[in-house]
């Protein structure tokens, strides 16, 4: 037997090992966090605080979160915040744009060599991104999202949105052929060269744009991973799924049919440099898709 003591690492020590894998990969770099947010004004304070408190001492990181034009005092309260820390940056967009808007333009302020896309309400927690990191790490990866569909996942979902997510999990298996289960989780880290690839050639800003992402990744060849998550849902801002959002999902997911596997737009466009504006064609595109 040995004669060393069984020393056990406290709390503290455990929680640090538990992030060595996102060291690893950050080197002298930082995780940018971009949190979309849409009238959060008695939350967003609360959640960002959260989010510090699970990355500071742990990793080096910045917050960009983005108000998108809510008509509540969600700006207000991201400007305090901002004037509390220096690594929260806010983003502000005058009108309600859309999630996919609002995470283009949050990505456009971003400084790190991870970007981790995570939905303002905090549905789902950032404590889990420390196994995101483990697992872009086994597998290789250069994105890992959540996915409710994993065996592991912990959810606190109701059954409404069970069915209508594991319908459109048949619709974009069908469509799209995307090699993951789940594209609609709001909880997403990726290699920024992903972003810079993506960003610039993204049409859809409000509904069918966790798709289009990972659609255009995967169509340029890189590889997506899954992770187990625990999500608490709540039915606030984007979490609620009306009959006329379903529609728009639906006719979103369908023009993005149409771009990636008939018109190959994704794959024949030019693009001004990385996470440059897009050639004219391309922005004349965009006009016609709003």
């Amino acid at each position: 037997m040995s004669d060393k003591p069984d020393i056990q690492p406290n709390a503290e020590q455990s929680l640090a090992m538990q992030w060595e894998s996102a060291r690893r990969q950050l080197g002298e770099g930082c995780l940018s966090i971009i949190m979309p947010s849409y009238r959060l004004g008695e939350a967003i304070a609360g959640n960002i605080e959260h989010v510090r408190s699970v990355f500071e001492g742990y990793l080096p990181y910045e917050v960009i979160p983005v108000d998108d034009g809510s008509d509540d005092n969600t700006g207000q309260r991201l400007a305090e915040m901002a004037a509390l820390h220096d690594n929260v940056r806010p983003v502000y967009l005058i009108e309600n744009s859309g999630k996919g808007a609002a995470l283009r333009e949050g990505f456009a302020e971003t400084k790190g060599n991870y970007v981790l896309l995570l939905d303002g309400d905090l549905d789902l927690p950032p404590s889990q991104v420390s196994g995101f990191f483990k697992i872009l790490e086994d597998n290789d990866a250069d994105v890992v999202i959540g996915s409710k569909r994993h065996r592991d996942s912990n959810l606190n979902y109701p059954l409404p949105r069970v069915i209508m997510s594991n319908l459109y999990y048949l619709l974009v298996k069908l469509l799209v052929g995307l090699p993951v289960r789940d594209t609609q989780t709001g909880i997403k880290l990726f290699k920024r060269e992903v972003l810079s690839y993506v960003f610039p050639r993204m049409l859809v800003k409000r509904f069918a744009f966790d798709l289009e992402i990972l659609s255009i990744a995967h169509e340029k060849g890189f590889s997506i991973a899954e992770a187990p998550i625990t999500l608490d849902f709540k039915c606030t801002g984007w979490g609620c799924a009306r009959p006329k959002t379903v529609r728009r999902i639906i006719n979103d997911t369908l023009a993005i049919f149409y771009r990636l596997r008939i018109l190959r737009y994704y794959q024949n466009l030019d693009v001004d440099g990385e996470g440059g504006q897009t050639t004219k064609d391309a922005k004349d595109a965009k006009r016609e898709n709003g």
